[in-house]
C-alpha cells in the first residue's frame, strides 16, 4: 500500500493522461510539461479519460517507484485541464480523498487537527 505519510509534495496532472506511458514516458512530462524537478521528494498523479486508472510516479534514492491504481467500479473526481498542461499542488490529505472517491474540496470534512504543546 502506498503510504502517504512523511514529507513529500504530491502534484496532479490536471486533466487527461495517456496511461500507456511508463516511467520514462510520465518522467518527461513531469520535466517538459510541467517543469518541475522529477528527482525531487515528490509523487506525480496522472489519470486516464475515464477516470478510473491512475498512475503515481516516484522517485526513491536510486529508483522509480510506479505505482497503478484501477477501480472496478466508480470513477475518480479528476480535476479538469485548464489550458494546456499543468500541474497542481495538493496536500496528501486531498490524495487521500481523491483514493477514496471524493473530490477534492471537502466543504465538510472536519479541519485538520496539529497537535498544541503547552508551556
Amino acid at each position: 500500500m502506498l503510504s502517504l505519510s512523511g514529507g513529500p509534495t504530491v502534484y496532479l496532472a490536471c486533466g487527461v493522461t495517456d496511461l500507456r506511458k511508463s516511467i520514462d514516458g510520465l518522467a518527461a512530462i513531469v520535466k517538459y510539461s510541467f517543469d518541475l524537478d522529477v528527482f525531487s521528494n515528490s509523487l506525480f498523479v496522472f489519470c486516464n479519460r475515464d477516470q478510473d486508472k491512475l498512475k503515481i510516479l516516484y522517485w526513491d534514492h536510486n529508483g522509480f517507484w510506479l505505482y497503478y491504481r484501477r477501480l472496478d467500479k466508480g470513477r475518480f473526481k479528476w480535476p479538469k485541464q485548464n489550458s494546456g498542461p499543468s500541474a497542481m499542488a495538493v496536500s496528501r490529505r486531498q490524495l487521500q480523498w481523491l483514493l477514496d472517491g471524493l473530490a477534492l474540496e471537502q466543504h465538510k470534512a472536519h479541519p485538520e487537527v496539529l497537535a498544541r504543546i503547552a508551556i
